[in-house]
């Protein structure tokens, strides 16, 4: 036997090889309510019980609005929604126009190091529909402790960080830079090859 140990999640990770979905998979039954975007994703929507990042050059470009059709199906099926130490004050008439449910969604403000702390119990306790979280400086280990915590908790993760992130590999799902408030490009997904072309929203 060669003494050369290959990690194969790197190897997943980098996209140096391509991972099928098995047979019979079904598909997501989380949409994430942009049709040229479910379009592109192996499962046709969000990877269920996985961890998604969305990177971003510069605060503001629409982060949150692109998770609003998920949100709003959530809430309004009775889910709770954590926001756990958003930069940035939710504005409560925006997203109650949008059409979630605010009694369903909850803010946790934190350190970063309390924050992601958080952001993993909530992920793992099985009672939120999604949890969304603002890591700046978040390592590889803790991203993989989110990814664990998703799946054990069945619940849909959004981890947004800078866009300078993308230069490192990450155990989450799904990777999508936004390039601007409608447009969008995939940089990695689970289950299948990211499209080179940026979608428009």
């Amino acid at each position: 036997m060669s003494s050369l140990a290959i990690d194969l999640d790197r190897l997943l990770d980098d996209r140096r090889i391509w991972k099928g979905r098995p047979h019979g998979q079904p598909i997501t039954q989380q949409p994430s309510g942009h049709a040229e975007l479910d379009a592109a994703l192996p499962s046709g929507g969000w990877p269920e019980a996985a961890l998604s990042e969305i990177l971003l050059p510069l605060p503001g470009l629409g982060e949150l609005t692109l998770l609003w059709p998920t949100l709003v199906r959530l809430s309004q099926a009775g889910e709770r929604l954590m926001l756990i130490a958003p930069p940035f004050l939710p504005y409560a008439p925006a997203w109650q126009a949008a059409g979630i449910d605010l009694q369903r969604l909850e803010i946790v403000r934190a350190s970063e190091d309390d924050a992601l702390w958080a952001a993993e119990q909530c992920l793992r306790s099985g009672t939120c529909g999604a949890v969304l979280c603002w890591p700046r400086q978040a390592s590889d280990r803790a991203l993989r402790r989110l990814q664990v915590a998703a799946e054990a908790g069945q619940t849909l993760g959004f981890a947004y960080r800078p866009a300078s992130a993308a230069a490192n590999s990450s155990p989450a799902a799904l990777r999508l830079l936004l390039e601007g408030p409608a447009r969008v490009r995939v940089l990695k997904c689970r289950g299948g090859v990211a499209p080179t072309r940026a979608i428009a929203l």
